[in-house]
């Protein structure tokens, strides 16, 4: 059976017993139907003095086109908690419709391992990213109304772009306002996918909807004609985008497919964005559970350094174990094997692309100083000899190894690892930030660029030098970044598996976002728009007769 069909043979409990399990009252339900439902934020006031449980962090090495069952992984761990008598809650991102339709396709897990209702979350769900998209082009529509009226705050740039949650090259460059009437004013602008967009970002790093509403007022969207920056408080726009996310900043409650609560909220690409689920749901979770499972995305040179360097500075958490993934066709594929040869045993190449999982290996343990396992995604091709030359080469590095089907057994097949997280969580770590806020923008960037990827250094084009002068001249400086990076490369080059010759990191642009609270770095040929593969997996998806969904996985 495949993934959709796995889901559907499982009978679901309703929302509400699987929020009896964390002890959540009836009073702070919203329910969405009978499988889904929010929590109110106002049960923080009720929860405030438990005990935060333990959080794992799950990352991966540098993705592949094969794909290596994360998020599979996370909700197979969580119900191999669960299985060996532990209080499990997962705290994961929402999917967002570009994936879904374009390369990637569903963000549920797989198999036995999988979020429930999966078509609901992977398509609409609950409306919080049409909420955001929503909230996102009213600001635009109001920046370009006080220009239509005759701009009396003085636009000279406008900085805010529009967005939509879909893969659309087309829109990534566009000139606007072509209408011809009066006052309107044609402008070369462009279109981001709403996970990259700036209130994607403030909602999952805001505490409540009164610091939510605070960050949306700080937003800078333009500059006037004595290059002072223009905010969405002097448009007056903070409490109307407030007003259509009061219900989005709520965290979404459903299950896996073995019943564990499953917290489902906010976002944003890591590539692109911080790659984080909400602070609120992840410390939600650490109230009501006693281990918590949450996922940063794509590889841990991206999503766990941006959960350690941005969220956990804003939020005071930290992680007491982090799981790194990978599956043996991945590290072949690290090592050069073509897509076509990957399920053929080759020792050779798998040595070759073990590199790339100790070079994260190392960064979590020794520049991160954080407990880490390793945990493959087994499949039925593994060979012994391939298993043996891993665990002999991550036992030179003293890393615990693990070896999961969650795939095809749920829980009882993430029982070891289960058991070995819960280990590691009892072991003294030392948390450790890549930079210091107080370092200028550059070093900050060299930093991340000289320690976790592995570059002899960093080169800026002249806009994004003249924008850094800019944002520490306006008092900026000291803000965490988030680089947005291709995430198949430690490099900037997509194409440079191995890196094994020196590289650079090359920043091309940067972009103060002083609502989420931080500035963007963008580097090599990075878009905040992606586009559709050439054969997306839109053309897959259909509807029955017996109006049930096909195609999504």
């Amino acid at each position: 059976m495949g993934d959709i069909e796995i889901a559907r043979s499982v009978k679901l409990k309703p929302i509400t017993e699987v929020a009896e399990k964390l002890n959540i009252d009836e009073e702070y339900i919203e329910n969405y139907g009978k499988y889904k439902a929010k929590i109110s934020d106002k049960i923080f006031e009720k929860i405030k003095d438990n005990e935060n449980g333990k959080l794992i962090l799950v990352t991966a090495v540098n993705p592949t086109p094969l794909g290596e069952g994360k998020t599979t992984i996370s909700i197979g761990l969580a119900d191999g908690l669960s299985k060996i008598g532990k209080k499990s809650v997962l705290a994961l991102r929402e999917p967002s419709l570009g994936p879904v339709f374009g390369i990637k396709g569903g963000a549920t897990g797989g198999g036995y391992a999988q979020v429930a209702p999966m078509e609901d979350i992977n398509l609409h769900f609950t409306g919080d990213i049409h909420a955001i998209t929503s909230a996102n082009n009213l600001l635009a529509a109001m920046i370009d109304n006080h220009i239509y009226f005759g701009n009396e705050l003085g636009f000279k740039k406008v900085l805010w772009k529009r967005c939509v949650d879909l893969n659309d090259r087309q829109l990534r460059k566009i000139e606007c306002g072509l209408s011809g009437e009066k006052n309107i004013v044609p402008r070369m602008d462009g279109f981001d996918i709403t996970v990259a967009s700036e209130i994607m970002a403030i909602l999952c790093l805001s505490q409540d909807i009164y610091d939510l509403k605070k960050r949306i007022g700080n937003i800078i969207v333009g500059y006037n004609q004595n290059d002072e920056p223009i905010r969405a408080s002097d448009l007056k726009a903070e409490g109307s985008l407030a007003v259509l996310l009061k219900d989005a900043i709520k965290p979404n409650l459903v299950q896996t497919l073995e019943h564990t609560p499953a917290f489902i909220h906010g976002g944003p690409f890591a590539n692109i964005a911080h790659g984080c689920n909400s602070i609120m749901a992840t410390k939600m979770a650490l109230k009501l559970g006693d281990y918590v499972v949450t996922e940063a995305g794509f590889g841990a040179d991206l999503g766990a350094e941006k959960f350690i360097d941005i969220k956990c500075r804003t939020s005071g958490i930290k992680p007491s174990a982090v799981v790194c993934v990978a599956t043996m066709k991945a590290l072949k594929y690290h090592g050069g094997v073509a897509k076509e040869d990957i399920q053929k045993e080759n020792l050779q190449a798998l040595e070759e692309g073990i590199h790339n999982l100790l070079r994260h290996v190392d960064n979590i343990k020794n520049k991160f100083g954080l407990n880490v396992i390793v945990a493959i995604n087994k499949y039925v091709d593994d060979t012994q000899a391939e298993i043996d030359l891993l665990r002999s080469k991550l036992e030179e590095k003293r890393i615990n190894l693990s070896l999961v089907e969650a795939w095809g057994k749920g829980g009882e097949g993430a029982k070891d690892l289960a058991s070995k997280v819960v280990e590691l969580c009892e072991k003294e770590d030392n948390l450790e930030y890549m930079y210091e806020l107080e370092d200028s923008i550059q070093t900050k960037v060299e930093k991340v660029a000289t320690k976790i990827y592995g570059a002899t250094g960093v080169e800026f084009s002249d806009e994004a030098l003249q924008t850094i002068k800019q944002i520490e001249k306006l008092g900026y400086g000291n803000l965490p970044i988030c680089i947005a990076k291709t995430q198949y490369s430690f490099s900037d080059d997509p194409k440079n598996l191995l890196c094994k010759e020196p590289f650079k990191i090359h920043v091309s642009e940067v972009n103060l976002r002083t609502g989420a609270g931080f500035i963007v770095i963008l580097t090599g040929k990075i878009v905040t728009m992606p586009g559709l593969p050439r054969v997306p997996a839109a053309e897959n998806i259909d509807i029955n007769e017996n109006g049930e969904i096909e195609g999504i996985f």
